[in-house]
């Protein structure tokens, strides 16, 4: 009898599986923000969509959300300090401002481990890529501290890596964490830079461009050390790519 449950298990779960996405199918989604009706096939209604914090206009190096101008003025491609500073990155992009419900909503997935939340984050950033610049030809995730991981009992940033490459049927390459840094919370952006200075390492030959993933882009210090490292493996373009961006004001 048990012999007979093991080999008609697999086919019951792969059976469910198939009734669930068919209810999926049928039924009707909710918004999950407003819990309205959805938009066929997405997480979202239309107006709630169009009230996202957009990051729109934003430096090209490094996301920071640029002000806006008088219309008929040109608004400047780049940020004044990349233009002091030019970061490891060749170009960013972060669809997103850091708040309201986009800070919910990370919140959500990043403390809770809500898995709609994270997939809510995935589809929006695929929803924005037809904007973007060229993403090149494999992912790279910011490696998570080895503590924090153990206590929230996975790797958000890892996870959204690999659902995001899997979408885009890109390769995931690992990079390695070599130095435990203090959370970034609290400091200036000069400390946040010394903080994650050379704390990652890729221990392969990268393509010529690739992309590297966070969750949220504070200062830029994290993605632009994984920039550098990416750089030292041989990648001559790399692409910041993370799914909400702070604005200057609230760090």
């Amino acid at each position: 009898m048990l012999r007979c449950l093991e080999i008609m298990w697999p086919l019951t779960r792969k059976s469910l599986g198939g009734i669930g996405a068919q209810l999926k199918r049928a039924l009707p989604g909710y918004c999950a923000f407003c819990s309205a009706a959805a938009e066929e096939g997405l997480p979202w209604c239309s107006d709630c969509f169009s009230d996202m914090p957009w990051n729109q206009g934003a430096c090209e190096l490094c996301a920071e959300p640029l002000p806006t101008t008088r219309a008929g003025t040109l608004r400047p491609r780049q940020c004044g300090r990349c233009l002091k500073r030019r970061p490891q990155q060749t170009s960013s992009w972060v669809p997103l401002r850091y708040e309201s419900r986009v800070t919910r909503l990370v919140r959500r997935y990043k403390f809770a481990a809500d898995p709609r939340a994270g997939e809510v984050l995935v589809q929006l950033m695929l929803a924005s890529l037809d904007r973007a610049p060229e993403l090149g030809s494999a992912m790279i995730g910011v490696p998570g501290q080895h503590e924090r991981t153990r206590e929230r009992g996975f790797d958000h940033t890892a996870w959204l890596t690999g659902r995001l490459a899997a979408r885009l049927a890109l390769p995931v390459i690992a990079a390695e964490r070599v130095r435990e840094a203090p959370s970034q919370r609290g400091l200036d952006r000069r400390s946040r830079r010394r903080n994650v200075m050379r704390a990652f390492v890729v221990n392969r030959p990268l393509p010529a461009a690739v992309t590297i993933v966070d969750d949220v882009m504070t200062t830029g210090a994290t993605l632009d050390s994984l920039a550098s490292a990416c750089r030292d493996a041989g990648a001559e373009r790399v692409t910041a790519l993370a799914f909400a961006r702070t604005p200057s004001s609230r760090i």
